[in-house]
């Protein structure tokens, strides 16, 4: 059967795999409408797509999904000497960007597809596909308290990918949840993001501050976001289907991206870091963003303090203006910073002679939960 050819070539690149219909329910569209309508993925404008729960309708000949599983448990892969290397990464960065590596195995499995006289069309978290819905109508896992997709075979940690045939494909049981009672996740996020019905509130999440947010982090959210650089696996690593972790072949996690020198972020020019981080997620960020987290890390560790005052000198404004915040908590005086005028607005702002625009998220609304006080108030 040609199901089975293409299941065979799945398995030769060593990606575990499932079935799915392409008849979404209509209750998964619904939560994910409420969700949206709640504003609770902040900036990512693209998870707004309407096509996103109706394939069919770019895709008029697809009936089905071959959902492939990449698992991403492997092992810290030690930290590189040299340089100012503090702060986490999430386990997923490290390694090649999982879109290139696991989009060249979908390409792989298009080419057997059209050998086959198949159409076919592969995703990787990059189209508006709700991958995690297929992955739970294939019967593979469940969608656990944390948002996670969790499976008895992989664990926790597994990138999706999804590839469109015409073939024909019935939804297979549901998984059970296997999650009972436990709350570890819950208790684990240090900014209370999960909301305990398998969804999160995306403005208070440590990934999505560290990685999708373009702007200014509002300093009531740095405590929660402690010492993570990029990203945060707190939810995942307090999971008790972790320890069915497994490693797709593919992947092999590099030093210099479980623990990056944070001065490449200050130092390196737009274009060497590029050159340096090219194919990699931290491209996705780039640098001033990366610059942004490493002084929020900075700061939460207590160190650093010359260079908050070189990054006030960084040709991006956003990363000046996150060093200017960190000196202002550290009890800093601001008066020097008056006489520039890359610096004068924010500086007066946050002297209390102005809006203060830091506290702002980059859609006009405070930033969501408590307010921490500043040092010595």
């Amino acid at each position: 059967m040609v199901k089975d050819l293409l299941e065979e070539r799945a398995r030769e690149l060593g990606l575990l795999f499932a079935w799915a219909p392409l008849d979404l329910p209509q209750e998964a569209e619904a939560r994910h409408r409420a969700w949206l309508e709640a504003g609770r993925h902040g900036g990512m404008a693209y998870l707004e797509a309407p096509e996103r729960f109706h394939p069919r309708k770019r895709f008029p000949w697809a009936k089905s999904a071959l959902l492939l599983f990449a698992p991403y448990a492997y092992p810290d892969p030690g930290t590189p000497p040299g340089g100012l290397r503090v702060g986490r990464v999430a386990r997923y960065a490290w390694t090649r960007d999982y879109h290139l590596v696991l989009g060249e195995a979908l390409k792989a499995l298009e080419e057997t597809a059209r050998g086959l006289g198949l159409k076919a069309k592969g995703y990787v978290d990059h189209g508006p596909l709700p991958e995690r819905t297929l992955a739970a109508l294939s019967g593979a896992g469940w969608i656990g308290k944390s948002g996670y997709f969790l499976s008895q075979a992989f664990g926790v940690h597994a990138f999706i990918g999804v590839l469109l045939t015409p073939l024909e494909a019935e939804a297979a049981p549901l998984h059970p949840s296997r999650c009972g009672r436990c709350a570890r996740c819950l208790t684990a996020c240090p900014t209370e993001a999960l909301l305990g019905d398998a969804t999160l509130d995306a403005r208070r999440c440590v990934s999505y501050l560290t990685i999708e947010h373009k702007g200014p982090i509002p300093p009531s959210l740095w405590p929660g976001i402690g010492d993570w650089l990029f990203g945060c696996d707190l939810c995942g690593e307090a999971c008790p289907w972790e320890r069915f972790g497994k490693v797709w072949k593919a992947l092999r996690p590099e030093p210099e991206l479980a623990h990056p020198d944070l001065l490449d972020f200050f130092r390196l020019s737009g274009r060497a870091f590029g050159r340096k981080y090219a194919g990699t997620a931290f491209l996705r960020a780039g640098r001033a963003r990366m610059a942004r987290n490493a002084l929020i890390v900075l700061f939460n560790l207590g160190l650093g303090e010359a260079l908050f005052l070189e990054a006030t000198r960084d040709p991006n404004p956003l990363v000046r203006r996150t060093a200017l915040k960190a000196l202002h908590l550290m009890g800093k005086p601001l008066d020097p910073f008056l006489q520039d005028p890359g610096l004068r607005e924010e500086a007066l702002a946050l002297l209390g002679e102005a809006p203060e625009a830091v506290h702002l998220l980059q859609d006009g609304r405070e930033a969501p939960g408590p307010e921490v006080k500043e040092q010595g108030a």
